[in-house]
C-alpha cells in the first residue's frame, strides 16, 4: 500500500495484539519507519486522543482538528525512520508532528479566507507617485513569478506569502531542505533577471 493511500479510518480498526501492547513507543516507531501498518494503528491507540485534544485547542474546529490529525499521522508514516532518540521522546516528537500540522492548516485557513493577491487592497497613504510605483511593482513580479519552473514558484510563493520557513518547506513538500533551499536560489535569482531595476 502506497503512503498517499494509508488514511486514518486504515489504521484506526487496528487494534493491538497482547504483544504489541508491550512494545515500547520507540519500537513501534522503528516498526512503522519499516512499513508496519498495525504498529501505525497501535501508535494511534496510544496517541490519537491526545493528539485530537492538541489539535483541537490550536485549530477550535473539530473537522480542521481531525485533519491535522489525520495528516500528522501520514506524516509519521512517511518520516517515522527519521526519529532520534537523542533528540527527543517519542511522544514529543509525535506530538511535535501533530501541533506543526495544526498550525499549517491555521495557516492554510488564513490564506484561504483572504483575498487573492491581486484584489488585496492598495495602501492608500504616501504620495500617489509612490502608489502607482507600487502597484506596477507588484505586477511585475506576480508576471515574474508565473515565468518561473512550477517547483521554484511554489517554494517562493509559500515561503514569501505564506510565511513558511525553509524547514517548514521541506517538511511540507517532502523534499530535503537543500533542494528547498537550491529552488529558492535559483528561483530568486531568475527573478532579478526577469524583473527590471528601476
Amino acid at each position: 500500500m502506497s503512503e498517499y493511500a494509508i488514511t486514518l479510518a486504515s489504521v484506526v480498526g487496528r487494534r493491538a495484539t497482547p504483544s504489541q501492547a508491550s512494545i515500547s513507543d520507540e519500537q513501534l516507531l522503528k516498526a512503522v519507519g519499516g512499513g508496519d501498518h498495525d504498529a501505525l494503528g497501535v501508535l494511534y491507540d496510544r496517541f490519537g486522543k491526545v493528539a485530537y485534544g492538541l489539535a483541537f485547542r490550536i485549530l477550535r474546529d473539530r473537522t480542521l482538528a481531525e485533519d491535522a490529525v489525520q495528516e500528522a499521522f501520514l506524516a509519521l508514516w512517511r518520516s517515522a525512520d527519521s526519529y532520534r532518540r537523542e533528540r527527543a521522546k517519542p511522544s514529543t516528537w509525535i506530538l511535535t508532528v501533530v501541533h506543526r500540522r495544526a498550525v499549517d492548516l491555521v495557516r492554510r485557513e488564513e490564506i484561504r479566507r483572504g483575498d487573492p493577491l491581486e484584489s488585496a487592497p492598495e495602501p492608500t497613504s504616501g504620495p500617489v507617485d509612490e502608489d502607482v510605483t507600487l502597484r506596477s511593482r507588484r505586477v511585475e513580479v506576480q508576471a515574474a513569478l508565473r515565468e518561473l519552473p512550477e517547483d521554484q514558484r511554489q517554494a517562493l510563493e509559500l515561503a514569501y506569502y505564506g510565511g513558511y520557513t525553509q524547514s517548514e518547506l521541506a517538511e511540507r513538500l517532502g523534499v530535503p531542505l537543500g533542494t528547498i533551499k537550491s529552488r529558492m536560489f535559483a528561483g530568486l535569482a531568475q527573478l532579478r533577471k526577469l524583473i527590471p531595476e528601476h
